[in-house]
């Protein structure tokens, strides 16, 4: 089944994970693909929506190919895809320079995207990790693991699309996995969209205000 677009498959996100509705739950979306897909959680439970920020580290030359990911935080967590790395066998200095340049990136984001406003903390809350579906399952790996550091008290990670070989992976990384469509048979993320267009850094800043003007603001300390 194809979703036809970001929006949709928010929907079917939301309706699985209704049941939170209420409870002290904070949403985050991993950039900038997730955000229109976590919005649509995030108001369907009257949740705030934050951003975990997150950058895939690539292999040089292939750079879709992901050879682990970075997430944001006052030390940042690495994750690495063991398999693709013992191919490759990354020299430290390979490894230095590329988590350096996507830390830049990362800081590039949170001044456009957050423009010094506090990350919404994860403590003793129901944390919902959002993206618009998983590959290899890097970039959402180091996220759970930079939100598990704030302790929340249950996490979950929800994805519209996901192959079944890669929630199996990542399983142990939270709580409960939300995921509509877990195949056996998987092409790629984009291939179960109708609309699956390139999210602009612009969409992000518009929904992200959009959440601020319907949610009260909450004061919280950097993880």
């Amino acid at each position: 089944m194809q979703y036809q677009d970001r929006t949709e498959a928010g929907r079917a996100l939301a309706k699985a994970l209704i049941g939170y509705k209420g409870q002290d739950c904070v949403v985050y979306a991993l950039p900038r693909g997730g955000v229109p897909v976590a919005f649509e959680v995030a108001r369907a439970l009257s949740a705030p929506l934050d951003l975990i920020l997150v950058r895939k580290i690539g292999v040089p030359q292939q750079p879709e190919l992901a050879l682990g990911a970075v997430a944001d935080g006052d030390t940042p967590e690495i994750v690495m895809n063991e398999d693709v790395a013992a191919v490759l066998r990354p020299s430290d200095a390979m490894m230095a320079s590329a988590v350096a340049r996507e830390m830049r990136e990362i800081a590039r984001r949170r001044e456009l995207y957050l423009s010094g406003r506090k990350p919404v903390p994860a403590a003793d809350r129901i944390a919902i990790l959002v993206d618009d579906g998983l590959a290899t399952g890097a970039t959402a790996r180091a996220a759970l693991r930079a939100i598990r550091r704030q302790k929340p008290r249950r996490l979950i990670l929800a994805v519209p699309v996901a192959p079944v070989s890669t929630v199996e992976d990542i399983k142990f990384e939270a709580d409960e996995i939300t995921c509509p469509q877990a195949l056996e048979e998987f092409r790629a993320v984009g291939h179960f969209y109708r609309d699956f267009h390139q999210i602009e850094d612009a969409e992000v800043v518009q929904l992200l205000a959009q959440t601020r003007d319907r949610s009260p603001p909450v004061a919280s300390k950097v993880e």
